[in-house]
């Protein structure tokens, strides 16, 4: 299995930080404005800007941060304002599917196909591609419909893979073998 670096979980932290922070600019002024003193609007306004410290705090230690909990709150919210109460619905959205967009992209590679764990599973075959490599921690896999996939691959230390030497032997091997069979199937 390979383990592909993810590109979008930096742009999706700061979208979390701008979406929630406007939602609390909004939901304190909600409550500034309020003639009576909301006690669960101002309770929820700290939670969000704590949960929002927290995330800040995690990421300049260098962990993973998730918004799913502050979206969820911003969302129970903005359903409760007088205006824009369908912001609800992407706020829901957003925290039901963060953890699969942050989550790295796994690739499994096996003597049958080739599985792509993303939230829709793709499956291919090795007759598909015509050249599979993995050298200086770049994997590049070139399909045979002229498309190219090349992405920096996840850097563990921990797991005691195989070598890139052994992965692209496997690859060649795979890929002589569906070439000679996809052969043997026109003839």
């Amino acid at each position: 299995m390979v383990v592909l670096k993810n590109t979008v979980t930096s742009g999706m932290n700061v979208m979390g930080y701008v979406l929630n922070i406007v939602s609390v600019i909004f939901l304190a002024k909600e409550f500034l404005s309020g003639t009576e003193i909301n006690v669960l609007l101002l309770a929820a306004v700290v939670v969000l800007a704590g949960v929002l410290a927290w995330n800040y705090f995690r990421s300049r230690k260098g962990k993973r941060i998730f918004f799913d909990r502050a979206y969820l709150i911003a969302a129970l919210l903005w359903l409760h304002m007088p205006y824009m109460q369908w912001l609800f619905i992407p706020f829901v959205i957003m925290a039901l599917l963060e953890h699969q967009v942050k989550f790295p992209m796994e690739i499994g590679f096996s003597e049958q196909h080739i599985v792509f764990n993303t939230f829709f599973r793709k499956k291919y075959d090795w007759s598909q591609l015509s050249n599979v490599m993995l050298k200086d921690g770049l994997l590049t896999m070139d399909f045979r419909n002229n498309r190219l996939l090349q992405r920096e691959i996840l850097d563990d230390e921990d797991e005691d893979d195989a070598s890139e030497e052994e992965f692209n032997l496997f690859c060649q091997e795979q890929l002589k073998k569906n070439m000679v069979g996809s052969y043997g199937k026109n003839a």
